[in-house]
């Protein structure tokens, strides 16, 4: 049974989103930091981390991002897109309630709510959503914005359920395996991450790297910049690409980006947590169409073709 690590208390979003990678509660570790749970996988503690990439509402996770670009690559393997849903838990009629905890992020995604029902109602910002709950048994606040699962396991009552202003809410977590990890097998709907460098002394050098990515279909599904650290104006572009590197068309984009790049970090390729079709490739650019053009040239090099 691989052991996984993620970002704690237990109760939180992060141990929901763990629950539908494994079921068996020995199995999910809890953390203090994003850092910590990378360096577990890093350094044998656990076997897997899952960690928040990107959230619908927020972006990016920023200190997600640097760490898998930092130290010793790491290898994603598998994503979970959980639903974020928020309840109202509290010991209390909600007309009573005068106190309401919970993380900053929280209690911003749920101001319409809060506005709309408990206008009089002062806020007290905690650590997590879980430690809301917890701060509610404890007396130091009437109610709780917090996750489904905090209520559950703490025996919270709900008073309110899917508070949230935005009810599409979700947050994109990524599984990430120790270094050399192989990558899975391709399903036919998976997702490539990259982290490229560009060469700053080079004009256009961004539009090369996506050119090598549409001149062969691949559909680029997310872009972003981080500073390297070096200094101001260097940045490197972190990619998701719809794909697989076991198939032909994105190999040969690997192969451009790895020509025309100062760098590239291969992250991983793996299945999408989605069940819309990925966008196909066009005519001429399909993985059959590589493989009978290279057919052609081969024969022709043989001398078996015209």
């Amino acid at each position: 049974m691989v052991t996984v690590a993620y970002l704690g208390p237990p109760g939180t979003f992060s141990e929901s989103a763990v629950r539908r990678l494994s079921p068996a509660p020995e199995a999910a570790v809890p953390v203090r930091s994003i850092p910590e749970a990378l360096d577990a996988v890093r350094d044998g503690t656990t076997g897997a981390a899952l960690v928040p990439l990107e959230n619908s509402l927020e972006g990016s996770v920023p200190v997600t991002l640097d760490n898998l670009l930092g130290g010793p690559a790491l290898r994603v393997v598998g994503e979970v897109v959980l639903p974020v849903t928020f309840v109202l838990a509290g010991g209390m009629p909600i007309e009573s309630v005068r106190t309401v905890a919970s993380h900053p992020h929280a209690l911003a995604q749920c101001r319409g709510f809060l506005r709309a029902k408990l206008p009089s109602a002062s806020t007290v910002e905690v650590l997590s959503t879980a430690a809301a709950a917890q701060a509610v048994l404890d007396g130091a606040a009437d109610a709780a914005v917090c996750a489904p699962i905090a209520a559950e396991q703490l025996g919270v009552p709900v008073l309110a359920d899917n508070i949230g202003d935005r009810p599409d809410t979700a947050t994109r977590f990524v599984l990430v395996a120790p270094p050399g990890t192989a990558p899975p097998a391709p399903t036919g709907n998976d997702v490539t991450s990259l982290a490229v460098y560009i060469a700053h002394d080079r004009v256009g050098a961004l539009l090369s790297v996506l050119t090598e990515l549409s001149v062969r279909g691949v559909n680029l599904t997310r872009i972003e910049s981080r500073p390297t650290g070096e200094r101001l104006g260097r940045y490197v572009f972190l990619l998701d690409c719809a794909g697989h590197v076991a198939e032909p068309r994105m190999g040969e984009a690997l192969l451009g980006l790895r020509r025309v790049c100062a760098e590239v970090r291969f992250l991983g390729s793996y299945p999408r947590d989605s069940d819309d079709p990925p966008v196909a490739a066009p005519q001429g650019l399909r993985d059959a169409d590589l493989d009978a053009a290279a057919l052609w040239l081969r024969g022709l090099r043989e001398g078996t073709a015209l």
